[in-house]
């Protein structure tokens, strides 16, 4: 790539030598220069947006009981994953140990969602709590199974499933009057 001279963030500006040049002023041999090539004249290149957040969204939706389904929509990454642990924390400490994470609308799941996932099972283990899984399809579902998680966790492919294999949870829906089917359509979990 070639900087003009007049380019106040061009190589010989960060670096102190001129492209075209290797460190110390020597020529650069044919095929030797820098390889970085100007992404801003590539078909269908997008500027950076300047470090812009993706979209993430967390709902906890709790029952009279013990119990909580946490809908979890977007990227669950870096950004999210302390999002994430914190609102496990806060339904601890407010009693619902029994958590399902509805992860069927998110898009992603990186290594901090991983360990964001893992940490908030620990956090309500010791409160004698659990964390179920719940994911259908997609890169998600993918990861879970890659990283293993599908045999850390309960890992159900819907919310119904997910109450029905639970004890805490059935007694939670019961207790309220309802059935897994009914409760989830009221929530809108179906």
């Amino acid at each position: 790539m070639i900087w003009p001279q007049t380019t106040a963030l061009g190589p010989a500006a960060l670096t102190g030598h001129q492209p075209g040049t290797a460190p110390g002023g020597q020529a650069r041999l044919p095929g030797s220069g820098d390889r970085r090539a100007d992404v801003s004249t590539r078909p269908g290149h997008q500027p950076c947006n300047g470090g812009g957040v993706q979209s993430f969204h967390l709902e906890p939706v709790t029952t009279g009981g013990d119990c909580a389904v946490l809908r979890l929509e977007g990227e669950i990454d870096a950004y999210a994953a302390p999002q994430l642990g914190d609102m496990v924390a806060k339904l601890a400490e407010s009693g619902a140990v029994h958590i399902m994470a509805d992860l069927r609308e998110a898009g992603f799941l990186d290594s901090a969602g991983v360990g964001a996932l893992v940490g908030s099972r620990n956090v309500l283990r010791a409160r004698g709590g659990s964390l179920a899984l719940v994911a259908s399809a997609g890169r998600v579902l993918q990861t879970i199974r890659i990283t293993g998680l599908h045999e850390a966790f309960p890992l159900h492919s819907c919310v119904i499933d997910a109450i029905t294999a639970d004890r805490h949870w059935q007694a939670a829906i019961s207790a309220e009057g309802s059935n897994p089917g009914d409760w989830c359509r009221t929530h809108g979990l179906l």
